[in-house]
This record gives structure tokens, C-alpha cells and sequence, in this order.
């Protein structure tokens, strides 16, 4: 199966909630809808579905316009955050029901069921009716419903959000497996950068309804096409200084100069933005190469093995996210210090003109 998306919008009154989007799905892929909340991830889904229908452009399964094709005549599995069970039946049947309608045997019924149900831990759980488990119960019974299902395309709108961390991350370890012994298309929506590393496959950046890069999820990350795309990839935020180049020269007002390594001395004369990830700003010197800054200590929040150490430099922002415990008083003045070779160099138009010299994996 292939599911396609050419040039689709949708417009709500005056406003445009997605815009000229064409994109291609091949079977047995994973495919992460990556984006701040409003960004068009689950309006994008309901398209996939045809439980609405776009504006302009059409939709396509396996080179067949399926456009104006309701949901209930295509082979389409969801699960939403917001879970939905059968309330009349138990775990098992909620889980089953699928294959009941689909007038499936009692013995591949019960294999199917037994082998989903101890994959999301539900094994204890069969007998009880829905009211009678957690959220994250709940949310398990709805995804197993989708997986047993055996469907084409499977829709998945951020459904671990109501899940406990353990178990959370054992299924981000696990699901990439069970989509590529499926064969369908699944499609996969998160806010979490994390979540999209973790799972790999290929993601789809989205930002106010629109692509702003598809690829190989370590592509985006790795080398992002522009400033959108690599803020969306980053999480704490990503840092950001503008600078102007001239006269063999970068500067950010007068206050940080930045040495032109590497491919900088190339660059013509312009504005252009520097972009470099939390873990890349360091409180301590690791080599003769870096920068050091001034910066002002707005606030600090430490998890135990991190801190994350909110600055101002200058009337920018930034984060360092360093290992260990670090509490510097608020409104203190401390050094520290940029490493150019970690540095994404952007155009005036926010596209990418440099990337970093090694992989910012480190």
C-alpha cells in the first residue's frame, strides 16, 4: 500500500489549517507527524482518514483517488489520545471486536489476542470492563484494538501521552518492531522530539499547517533545511544568535564576535542566524577553539543527573544543558562558552547555508 497527499489544503472560513501539502507513505513505513500543538498534525490525520475532506488537492491509496471515500469503506485503524473503548465489553472483546466483525475464527482470535494483550500488559486485565482500569489501562485496550485490527493505515494521535513513563518507554522501544512486521502505513503524531528520535523512521516537520521538511527522522535532526525544522527538532529550545558578517567579521550587536572558522570565511556579507543545541553550550572551556560569553543567570532547574540553566546574554535566551547538579545564584554573571564547530549557520530567509562540522549526537 502507498498513501499520497498531493498539494492538499484545507481552509476554514479564511484561514488556511493546512497548506499545499504533498506527501508520499510507502507500506511497512513508520511516519512521525512532528509539531507544536495547532501545528495541523491531527487535521492532517482526519485527511488521511477521510473523516474530513480537504479544500483543494486530493488523497490517494495505492494510485486510487480516494478523496470523497468516507472512513468506514477504507482499512483504517486509529488511536487518539483521548482513548475510546466499547464500555458494554471486556478487555478481551474491546480488543477482539476487530476481528469479530471481521468474522474471524476463535482460535486465531484468541492467538491474536494473547499475543497483543502481553505486549501492552494487559494479560491480567481481560476480564474487566473498561470503567474498572486506569487511563492508561484504557489507552492500552485502544491501541492493542488498533494493532489487532490489521489495517492498511494505522493513525496513532499521540497515544501514550496518558501512559506512565516506565511503560512509555518500553513501548517507544517496542512499537518500531511491530510496524515493520505489519507491512501497513503507519503514521505516527507526537510534540515530543524525543519520542520522534526514539522511534526513528521518517518525520514529517510541521509548523502552522504546513511541511517544513520530510525525511529519515536522524536527517532532520542531523541536518535540517531551516530554522523552523530545527527548532522543532529541539528540545530544551534551541539557542539562537542573529549575527551580521562584514568586512571579514561576524558580530552579534558588539557584544559576541564570532571567529570565521571553517566554511564562515566563504559566506558573502549578510545577516544570518546561529542556531547551536543546549548541549553545545558549555560552562567550562573543553577546547582553545571556543567562544566564551558573558551571560546573566535568569533561572535553574535541575532533574538530579541534569541541569537545565536558563541565561541571558545580551537580551538573548538560552539554555545549557549541562550533566550534574548546577545552581547558580539568579542573576548572576558567569561565563560560558560556544563551540563553533557544533554551530547550524541559517540565511536571512532561514535556510541552511552551514552545518556542523560532526554529528550533534555528542
Amino acid at each position: 500500500m502507498q498513501l499520497e497527499l498531493r498539494n492538499v489544503s484545507t481552509k476554514v472560513g479564511g484561514e488556511y489549517h493546512l497548506k499545499d501539502i504533498s506527501l508520499a507513505f510507502d507500506a511497512g513505513t513508520l511516519n512521525i507527524l512532528l509539531g507544536a500543538t495547532l501545528s495541523g498534525k491531527t487535521s492532517l490525520m482526519r485527511l488521511m482518514a477521510g473523516l474530513d475532506q480537504p479544500t483543494s488537492g486530493k488523497v490517494y491509496v495505492r494510485g486510487k483517488d480516494v478523496t470523497g471515500v468516507a472512513v468506514q469503506k477504507r482499512n483504517v485503524a486509529m488511536v487518539y489520545q483521548q482513548f475510546i473503548n466499547y464500555p458494554n465489553l471486556s478487555v478481551y472483546e474491546n480488543i477482539a471486536s476487530p476481528l469479530r466483525i471481521a468474522k474471524v475464527g476463535k482460535k486465531i482470535i484468541d492467538e491474536k489476542v494473547a499475543k497483543v494483550s502481553r505486549l501492552l500488559k494487559l494479560d491480567d486485565l481481560l476480564r474487566r470492563k473498561p470503567q474498572e482500569l486506569s487511563g492508561g489501562q484504557q489507552q492500552r485496550t485502544a491501541l492493542a484494538r488498533a494493532l489487532i485490527k490489521g489495517a492498511e493505515l494505522v493513525l496513532l494521535d499521540e497515544p501514550l501521552a496518558n501512559l506512565d513513563y516506565k511503560l512509555r518507554e518500553e513501548l517507544r522501544e517496542e512499537l518500531p518492531r511491530i510496524f515493520s512486521e505489519t507491512g501497513a502505513v503507519f503514521v505516527y503524531a507526537t510534540t515530543e522530539p524525543s519520542e520522534a528520535l526514539l522511534l526513528g523512521g521518517n518525520t514529517v516537520s510541521l509548523h502552522e499547517g504546513r511541511v517544513t521538511q520530510f525525511g529519515p527522522t536522524i536527517d532532520l535532526f542531523s541536518k535540517p533545511a531551516n530554522l523552523i525544522t530545527a527548532r522543532t527538532l529541539s528540545d530544551p529550545p534551541l539557542n539562537t544568535l542573529p549575527v551580521t558578517k562584514f568586512n571579514n567579521r561576524m558580530l552579534y550587536k558588539s557584544h559576541v564576535e564570532i571567529p570565521l572558522l571553517g566554511r564562515l570565511p566563504d559566506l558573502p556579507d549578510d545577516d544570518y542566524s546561529i542556531a547551536f543545541r543546549p548541549h553545545h553550550l558549555y560552562l567550562k572551556r573543553m577546547s582553545e577553539a571556543m567562544i566564551s560569553v558573558k551571560a546573566k543567570v535568569v533561572v535553574a532547574e535541575i532533574t538530579g543527573s541534569e541541569s537545565f540553566i536558563h541565561i541571558d546574554v545580551a537580551g538573548m535566551r538560552w539554555v545549557v544543558l549541562a550533566r550534574g547538579i548546577h545552581d547558580p545564584d539568579i542573576d548572576k554573571t558567569i561565563e560560558v562558552f560556544l563551540d563553533p564547530s557544533k554551530f547550524y549557520i541559517f540565511d536571512r530567509n532561514e535556510q541552511l547555508v552551514v552545518a556542523p562540522e560532526a554529528t550533534p549526537i555528542v
